[in-house]
């Protein structure tokens, strides 16, 4: 269409720039008007539905990832929960000796939340550093530039992944920090 009306072949696609952004939806009707009288010849589209369109592909696009995020937040809880369990049950006599002397129920449910934020934190610092090296080196090699990644908000982030890692990692040690600190010392004294 655009070439009989212009002599020119060989376009798939044409820009019209409007002078105002109000005009925008006149100018897609006018066009739509002239061009698609009888059939539908081509199809008009604005900016504002590309972009709506790019979004929303980045919206699924964020979801999705929350989704592995989320997946692996589970994954490295029930790991955490497995090795506290495993650290208690090869610690039991050393629990019942630490009980036979004296250390409260309160003072070893602390200790074992401790080791538990000990791991969460460490998990949590070096996943940290693993994440923003790998965004920087996606940044530069695709954008050329990773300046934004030094912006507050991106620093905000780093935080709160390192805020969940230790959440995550407490959450998971309770089980097991309650069950070494129910342990009677004679009980764990006579564990083999």
């Amino acid at each position: 269409m655009f070439s009989s009306l212009y002599n020119s072949s060989g376009y798939s696609m044409v820009i019209v720039k409007v002078d105002k952004i109000e005009d925008v939806e006149e100018a897609r009707k006018a066009i739509e008007d002239r061009v698609n009288k009888r059939d539908k010849v081509v199809t008009v589209m604005e900016l504002k539905q590309i972009v709506e369109g790019i979004k929303s592909f980045f919206n699924i696009l964020s979801m999705f990832l929350i989704g592995i995020g989320s997946i692996s937040i589970v994954v490295a809880g029930v790991s955490i929960l497995n090795v506290m369990m495993i650290s208690t049950v090869e610690r039991t006599k050393e629990i019942g000796v630490m009980r036979a002397i004296g250390t409260s129920k309160s003072g070893m449910l602390r200790m074992f939340l401790f080791e538990s934020l000990i791991l969460g934190a460490i998990g949590g610092v070096i996943g940290a550093i693993l994440g923003f090296g790998a965004g920087f080196l996606v940044d530069v090699l695709m954008l050329k530039e990773a300046s934004y990644l030094f912006t507050p908000s991106s620093i905000l982030y780093v935080f709160i992944g390192i805020a969940f890692g230790i959440g995550t990692s407490v959450l998971s040690g309770l089980y097991p920090a309650w069950r070494a600190s129910r342990l009677k010392p004679i009980e764990a004294l006579r564990y083999e």
